[in-house]
């Protein structure tokens, strides 16, 4: 392993299993002994209690409040500045001030921040890093919001969605095309999101200048994993945060495109939509339809339902990144179907552990096909846990991002 490392590491929300990369990045830091400071903001009292967590495994942790409030305001006021109001929403002055506090007097390495939520608080260190030779700031953009917003603005099934990305795309263009070029290192999880962010800003892959790396995520093997309880007979899950407008587009299509076409040749199959916050569309139809459709809301735990169903789903029409709900199913040995989107972000050779279909018809006679097959089922759950534990560790990805730090000091030093 490498000499320590003191890392300065900003996520602009409290790192728990769900907020599942800075949760296990950080902890693979650590795991290979490097000193870690965590900034970050907290927006609940479970939330504040969990950063005592990190506390004992030896992390420091500089935390600050955001109440909804404060919040609501900052997206207002990225308004009139022509900001995207993602890049504003959990500006903090309290905690950029301990930042700059905390630069002032302990030794940084690097630092790192988060999503397009955190990127200001990295940019607010750039004079601090500067008169510190040149402390390397690196920034997690995880993914392209203004792919992800060009998508939505299309293909979202919510009105409201279409609407706001639609407000939003120019300002989150404009501002992912400048911010890129503002780091000595930009992270992205998957090559579908570097070209979007290299597009953006007019970056080729020959160019001294172009920052972009791939780090993808990973999932927690020993977490997720197969068990030896019997799977149900003729079920189909599909997991995932239900608030977030395109797991709810998923699960629509899912429901009112493919379903449909199976329920004719296999009547007897059932659909589980595994996920905290759906919205009422959602649970009118399984209202409608409860023979055939359960809608859980949050659960404590996912993994009795990847564990149980005879299979998984991921029908994602848009998103951006590595589809963690496909990860997760995997690293469970569910046999996966998904569409091409869905596994675009994916390292590898992903196709030979799932089965790929896109429209509604090939989805629906993927399913029904499946179900048929027990020995299919399987072979696919075998190959699915093979390929996330050889593509997908987070002990691996955090080796990487270790990488990366390690190379932007040789660069610093050298320079």
């Amino acid at each position: 392993m490498m000499h320590i490392l003191y890392i300065l590491y900003i996520v602009p929300y409290t790192p728990t299993p769900i907020r599942t990369r800075p949760y296990h990045l950080l902890r693979g830091l650590v795991a290979r002994g490097h000193r870690v400071t965590l900034a970050t903001l907290w927006e609940s009292e479970a939330e504040r209690a969990a950063l005592a967590d990190w506390q004992q495994l030896g992390v420091e942790v500089i935390a600050a409040p955001l109440s909804k409030t404060r919040a609501a305001w900052n997206s207002l006021l990225a308004v009139p500045a022509g900001i995207p109001m993602q890049a504003s929403y959990c500006w903090q002055p309290q905690l950029a001030q301990a930042l700059r506090a905390h630069m002032a007097t302990a030794k940084t390495d690097v630092i790192h921040s988060e999503h397009l939520r955190g990127a200001r608080y990295g940019l607010s260190l750039r004079p601090l890093a500067a008169d510190q030779a040149g402390t390397p700031l690196v920034w997690d953009a995880v993914d392209s919001i203004a792919h992800l917003f060009q998508q939505a603005s299309q293909h979202s099934r919510s009105r409201r969605s279409r609407w706001l990305t639609r407000l939003e795309l120019g300002r989150t263009r404009r501002y992912e095309s400048w911010l890129v070029r503002q780091f000595q290192r930009v992270l992205v999880t998957s090559p579908v999101d570097r070209q979007a962010f290299a597009e953006l800003a007019g970056l080729t892959s020959f160019d001294p200048a172009n920052p972009l790396t791939v780090l993808p995520n990973g999932v927690d093997l020993a977490y997720f994993r197969p068990d030896e309880v019997r799977r149900d007979a003729a079920t189909v899950v599909l997991s995932g945060k239900m608030s977030y407008h395109a797991n709810v587009t998923a699960a629509l299509h899912l429901l009112q495109d493919i379903m449909p076409l199976v329920w004719r040749r296999r009547p007897d199959t059932m659909v589980w939509i595994v996920g905290k916050d759906p919205p009422s569309r959602l649970c009118q139809l399984a209202a409608a339809n409860p023979a055939h459709i359960t809608v859980t809301g949050e659960v404590p735990d996912v993994r009795p339902y990847l564990q149980r169903a005879t299979l998984a789903v991921a029908p994602v029409l848009y998103g951006a990144g590595i589809q963690n709900k496909v990860l997760e199913a995997l690293a469970c040995g569910a046999p996966v179907i998904a569409s091409r989107q869905a596994v675009s972000a994916l390292a590898g050779q992903p196709a030979q552990a799932l089965i790929v279909a896109d429209s509604a018809p090939d989805m629906a006679a993927a399913i029904v096909a499946l179900l048929a097959d027990p020995a299919r089922q399987a072979e696919l759950a075998q190959a699915g846990r093979a390929y996330v534990e050889q593509y997908h560790d987070w002990s691996d990805v955090a080796a990487q991002l270790e990488a990366i730090y390690a190379e932007l000091i040789r660069q610093r030093r050298r320079d």
